[in-house]
């Protein structure tokens, strides 16, 4: 299968590696063209442009930061969509807005599919991510060699839209993780605690996370670099809340988590990485909550593996 894959940040650039290391066939194009040209001397082809990508290729996956680039992209690609083509959409996106698109896609004859990613940039790096993947069982089976390449746990969602879904409410779960994490640290350093013990009691307690073992590494080091930005973390909570709208389901936590991220970008600018919302906490009460001990990145050591799909318990 050749896979075109247009976008090649922070994860795109990532995911498309794994695809590489493992001898896919891929054509890989990006606005930056310096990061086509690493992609380039690792094997890629340089796939000129989103159309030329879907004429040349039998999916094309778009890994974008906002569902507009999303949009713009699509629209170069829709008129060159055909029986075979296979559109992968593993940015975090709006549902509505991958099945509109997705609609779009199937109508030319296409498949389309959301596919987007959870478990850290760090694990991307390594194919040690989890994927989830919206669309019919039989596209499903067809991409899942892709899918196990790219990422360890993959779970087929059900239908166009639902991986969407799940991701943005599973974002939603690490950014209330991440401001709780900031509180529980500046607490701690406010009560006299060592940190590097706080940080240990937390992460054998009942409140450990995900997001606490990594994020909460970072803060402590100084460096809070996640490869994550306030920008992103108040795109995906406003789509969380955009689903919670539609169903209808009054939030109390989201709409907070909204405002606290409004405000950390109104202090400290967008593209701020996101573990720095604690710097709110640190500002009002002129505490520093660092720690010696704690590396300035996460890097996964796990050794790269093949992926497999998750069972649903029935």
């Amino acid at each position: 299968m050749k896979i075109g894959f247009i976008g090649l940040g922070n994860v795109g650039g990532k995911l498309s590696g794994s695809l590489l290391r493992n001898g896919h066939d891929v054509a890989a194009h990006d606005l930056n063209a310096e990061f086509v040209a690493q992609k380039v001397a690792a094997g890629a082809r340089d796939g000129k442009s989103p159309a030329a990508l879907m004429q040349s290729c039998d999916a094309v996956i778009t890994c974008l930061p906002s569902p507009a680039a999303s949009a713009a992209v699509m629209a170069e690609m829709l008129p060159y969509v055909g029986p075979g083509k296979i559109w992968m959409e593993m940015s975090t996106t709006d549902e509505a807005e991958v099945k509109r698109i997705g609609a779009q896609v199937i109508a030319a004859g296409g498949e389309a599919v959301d596919c987007p990613v959870s478990g850290g940039c760090h694990r991307a790096d390594t194919g040690n991510i989890s994927i989830f993947a919206g669309c019919d069982r039989a596209t499903f089976e067809r991409i899942l060699p892709v899918l196990t390449t790219m990422g360890r746990r993959v779970l087929h969602t059900g239908a166009l839209g639902s991986a969407s879904v799940l991701k943005v409410l599973t974002n939603f779960l690490a950014t209330a993780n991440l401001v709780s994490v900031a509180e529980a640290l500046t607490v701690a350093k406010g009560a006299g605690m060592d940190l590097g013990v706080a940080y240990e009691a937390m992460a054998i307690s009942s409140g450990t996370s995900f997001v606490h073992e990594t994020e909460g590494q970072v803060i402590l080091n100084g460096s809070r670099d996640i490869s994550f930005t306030m920008d992103l973390v108040a795109k995906d909570i406003g789509l969380f809340q955009d689903v919670a709208d539609r169903a209808g389901v009054p939030l109390e936590l989201n709409p907070l988590l909204i405002d606290i991220f409004k405000d950390g970008i109104a202090r400290f600018g967008p593209r701020e990485l996101s573990p720095n919302i604690i710097k709110r906490l640190e500002e009002a009460t002129g505490l520093d909550v660092t720690a010696p001990g704690f590396p300035a990145e996460m890097v996964d050591d796990e050794p790269e593996d093949q992926g497999a799909e998750v069972l649903v318990r029935r």
